[in-house]
């Protein structure tokens, strides 16, 4: 079976659990009162969307330089920058990293950059303990799965289902509190935190002027992962390129407020390097891996490239229906939602992953939430158009001729019988719409037959 059908039945399937449904609903109803709430704090929200997105452009459009100016930067104050074309690039400088400092146990901040090219698998297989320190990724890494959202990894469980997944792995009480799993959690991170060799996290955002990864939580956990290792990895895409420090005044509340419903985020840090005194905290050695892996492809296309323009912020998986519907898993990517839809067939293989640029109502409500002003339901249709000229559908060509055919003379369209049409659509929603929804049922005879036999 191919991934497009696996998904129209995975879609079907998740679509009427109603479980899933509730405690989604439940944490998206959460976000939305957060989400109304933070973006009060902007006097011309508008303004400042269409400054930030001018900003990102810009950056994308002359990316070359501002990465060759971060590189400088980042290495003039010490560090070592390493440019990886894949992920399998990026997976092996980080191991040989790991294995010229004989690391063997690592701890890792919050990071989609690094879900993408699968690297707690990777080391693994070669004997390196990895240790997810965000509490909603530590949560899914628990549980054997992988994150469910852009942002809120495990927002697909409730308290209920953590209390019981905390009680087998752990015997934790089956009715613990949120507020007693989190203590646990945060004690059996602590040790986790101060005995680690490698610290590894992703960046919000690359800083040109003063070669910086700018990171942003909520936990202190990208802090800790910093501050503890003696030596610090950060694995970003190459897209996060902006051109100076003083833009991170316009991006930090954006991103907190359309990520988390936030004025600011808790922690927002700027990595220059490693540390310059042995008196102070921090790695003795820090490296950034800059990932592409698809990214500079997609800058090829003219109209798509615009996704490269995207913080990260979730907003638009947060009012997707389709999204709410059928749930992060079902996308079988790293990226989900509109803006998952988008690029994962530019980073994935269009051929394989076209489909998901189906995976839309076009309602257009990610567009209009979209901090740095991507019109997503606009590159969606983009991404339609090359899936179509980019692939033939023998059943699809036929169909669609016939339907010309038939359509192109009343006379033709008459000699269609009302039984063949109602055989035609029951086939139709078994095949596309799933067995929930059933369609009217067509007259025997067409209307205009029926208009002449009345007038007789």
């Amino acid at each position: 079976m191919n991934r497009a059908k696996e998904f129209l039945n995975a879609s079907a399937k998740k679509s009427f659990d109603l479980k899933h449904r509730n405690i989604i609903r439940f944490n998206m109803g959460k976000y939305n009162v957060a989400f109304e709430n933070g973006l009060k704090q902007f006097s011309n929200l508008e303004d400042l969307k269409q400054k930030v997105g001018s900003i990102k452009r810009k950056a994308i459009q002359d990316w070359d330089k501002y990465l060759l100016q971060f590189e400088k930067q980042f290495t003039e104050n010490g560090g070592e920058v390493f440019w990886a074309e894949t992920g399998e690039d990026a997976v092996n400088e980080a191991l040989r990293i790991i294995q010229s400092h004989a690391g063997k146990t690592l701890v890792k901040s919050k990071s989609m950059t690094t879900e993408e090219i699968e690297l707690n698998d990777n080391l693994e297989q070669h004997g390196i303990e990895v240790v997810e320190t965000d509490l909603g990724e530590y949560i899914v890494q628990v549980a054997g799965e992988k994150p469910y959202h852009i942002v809120t990894p495990a927002m697909h469980k409730s308290k209920e289902d953590v209390a019981e997944l905390f009680n087998k792995e752990f015997n934790l009480p089956i009715n613990s509190t949120p507020e007693e799993m989190t203590q646990f959690v945060r004690e059996k991170l602590r040790g986790k935190f101060t005995s680690a060799d490698i610290g590894v996290t992703g960046g919000n955002f690359l800083v040109a002027d003063v070669g910086g990864v700018a990171l942003t939580e909520n936990e202190g956990n990208g802090l800790m992962t910093t501050a503890f290792p003696k030596i610090h990895i950060a694995i970003v895409g190459i897209e996060k390129i902006i051109p100076e420090l003083k833009d991170l005044h316009y991006f930090w509340p954006l991103l907190a407020s359309h990520g988390t419903g936030q004025n600011i985020t808790s922690y927002s840090s700027v990595f220059t390097g490693a540390k310059k005194d042995k008196s102070e905290s921090g790695p003795e050695k820090m490296y950034v891996i800059l990932l592409d892996n698809g990214r500079t492809d997609l800058f090829q296309e003219k109209e798509q490239s615009r996704a490269l323009n995207c913080i990260r912020c979730g907003a638009c998986l947060n009012v997707c229906p389709i999204y709410k519907n059928i749930g992060g898993y079902t996308y079988e990517s790293t990226y989900s939602g509109p803006i998952g839809s988008v690029i994962t067939p530019h980073y994935k293989g269009f051929g394989v992953f076209k489909h998901l640029s189906f995976a839309s109502t076009l309602c257009g409500k990610c567009t209009e939430v979209c901090p740095v002003k991507i019109d997503l339901h606009d590159l969606l249709l983009y991404n339609r158009k090359k899936a179509v000229e980019t692939s033939k559908n023998f059943m699809w060509d036929t169909a669609m001729f016939g339907y010309q055919t038939i359509m192109s003379k009343r006379s033709r369209l008459d000699l269609v019988k009302g039984n063949m049409a109602n055989s035609s659509l029951e086939l139709l929603m078994k095949s596309n719409w799933g067995e929930h929804k059933k369609m009217p049922k067509v007259a025997k005879e067409s209307f205009s037959k029926q208009y002449r036999k009345s007038k007789k």
